[in-house]
This record gives structure tokens, C-alpha cells and sequence, in this order.
């Protein structure tokens, strides 16, 4: 696990998954956090969130930028592991028994429908739809208490950064079992409801981000002014650590 732009991240994709396996081997839960060039903005951002994104076992990197960040500095070479690849590769593991929580109830029948695909044994558990409220305003005992009759291991949550971060740190104290990861667009990409996925070949070339802006230009102008914005600061106080 190595900290980097104040955000703590662990870049080693095997290390990632026995890091699950050894922490559903003891009572307790926690929450893995997916961090998109968003997150890493917004949490440099606001203290509260980045005590949050650190708050749990750690980040995995779903940006294709950073790494390219850590090579120009510290010449280290790390790969991306973005949130639909961690989903994937977790729900096609059939390792683990799991609950999918948030979204819209036809973006949850699309999806459980079309992970039965590589994972049969997704038709037995639960799709819940969370109602749609401030993030502080969830039952979370209540919450809680389903999870635990259901006695999934990992608990899926997508309600969209910063709020599913929030949710996250505000379940854990409630949980005995699992571990909950955030993984934002993956139910949409998985369910056949979005098919406005950049091409592999943008994101092969770190061009997604146009894409983004052609399907949602005023949501995604000022999240990339604010990541402009910053991203100079950044990268200077990101060097100057290294030289220290």
C-alpha cells in the first residue's frame, strides 16, 4: 500500500483481493474506495471527504492519469484498476456471496439479469433499490440488519461519488461482516441500460474524458475545471514530496 496525492492506495491488483479474503476472515467490516480523477480532486479538496476516502482499507486507482502522474515523478510504472474491473472480477470469482444496493430498480433487473451470465449463483441474491435521500438521513441500523440476514459478504454500493463514499463510512460502524465497495457507473455499464461507455480505444489512450464531456458537457465542464484547477498544485506538492 503506498499514499499518494494524500490518498491511500493499494496498486497491486493480487494484493487487492487478499486483502478482501483476510479481512471477511475476521468479525468486523470495511470499505474499499474506487478513485477516479473526481475523488482524488474532490478529497484534496474537502478534509472531511479525504478522511473518508482514507477512512477505510484503502483506494484502489480508477484513473488512467495517475499512474502516469507516479511514473513522471517517482518512475515507478502502475496499471489502472478501474471500478467495472474489480465488479467483474469479483462477481465472476463465484467466491462470494453479495448484495447489490442503490440506482433505479430497472438498472438493478438489468443487471442482475445479465450477471447471471457469468455467475449463476446472482440469482439468489438480493437487488435492493435505496430510496433516493441525503446521504446522513438512511436508516443505516436498518440497513444493516438486512445485510446480515442475507449474510453477504460484499456489499455493492452505488449511489455515485461523493455520496456512496459518505454512505459507506456511515454503514461500517453498523456491520459485523463484509466488506462494501463503491463502484459508481459499473451497475449502469453491467445492466445494458448504459451503452455510452467510452471505446476501448480512448480509454487505452487516456481520452475518455472527452467522451464524458460529449454525454454530459455541463456536468462534466465543471468537474474537469475543478480537476484543471487543482491538478497543477498537486503535482508540484506530489514532486516536491518525492524530493524530500
Amino acid at each position: 500500500m503506498k499514499t499518494y496525492f494524500n490518498i491511500r492506495y493499494e496498486l497491486d491488483r493480487g494484493e487487492v483481493h487478499r486483502a478482501i479474503a483476510r479481512r471477511l476472515e475476521v468479525p468486523g467490516s470495511d470499505y474499499i474506495c474506487v478513485a477516479d480523477g473526481v475523488i482524488l480532486n474532490t478529497a484534496n479538496r474537502l478534509k472531511e471527504y479525504l478522511d473518508v476516502v482514507n477512512g477505510g482499507m484503502f483506494s484502489i486507482c480508477d484513473s488512467s492519469y495517475v499512474p502516469l502522474y507516479i511514473r513522471w515523478i517517482y518512475g515507478t510504472r502502475y496499471e489502472q484498476y478501474c471500478g467495472s474491473e474489480i465488479f467483474a472480477d469479483i462477481v465472476a470469482s463465484r467466491k462470494y456471496r453479495m448484495i447489490f444496493l442503490g440506482t433505479q430498480q430497472p438498472i438493478l433487473d438489468g443487471l442482475r439479469e445479465n450477471l447471471m451470465k457469468f455467475n449463476p449463483d446472482v440469482k439468489d441474491m438480493k437487488f435492493v433499490e435505496l430510496p433516493f435521500r441525503a446521504v446522513r438521513d438512511f436508516d443505516y441500523p436498518a440497513i444493516a440488519r438486512m445485510i446480515e440476514e442475507d449474510g453477504a459478504d460484499i456489499i455493492w454500493i452505488a449511489l455515485g461519488a461523493p455520496k456512496q463514499e459518505f454512505f459507506m463510512s456511515m454503514l461500517k460502524p453498523h456491520l459485523h461482516h463484509g466488506v462494501i465497495i463503491a463502484v459508481g457507473a459499473a451497475f449502469k455499464f453491467f445492466s445494458g441500460v448504459d451503452s455510452n461507455r467510452a471505446p476501448d480505444w480512448m480509454v487505452d489512450y487516456h481520452l475518455e474524458f472527452i467522451h464524458r464531456l460529449k454525454q454530459e458537457p455541463k456536468k462534466q465542464f465543471r468537474r474537469c475545471f475543478n480537476i484543471v484547477r487543482t491538478l497543477p498544485s498537486l503535482l508540484y506538492k506530489e514532486w516536491k514530496h518525492s524530493r524530500e
